[in-house]
């Protein structure tokens, strides 16, 4: 089994949604709260069904986004 995880700096990310838009299983949202610079951030609402594509990591303009695959032994 393959365990996702997707980690998202939120003060870095500007809330511009495009890995929102590109996440094939839409596992992620933007956050209701604000970050220090006003924006709302991406956050990651369904990480059980990330497939971990890394689509979110490669359209992120902030290159706020890692994705890590791990294989659970």
């Amino acid at each position: 089994m393959v365990l996702n995880k997707v980690l998202i700096n939120q003060e870095f990310c500007k809330g511009c949604g495009y890995c929102i838009q590109i996440c094939p299983k839409k596992v992620l949202v933007l956050s209701e709260s604000f970050n220090s610079h006003g924006y709302y951030p991406a956050m990651i609402n369904d990480e059980e069904h990330c497939i971990g594509c890394g689509f979110c990591a490669q359209v992120c303009p902030e290159v706020a986004i890692s994705v890590y695959r791990e294989n659970e032994k």
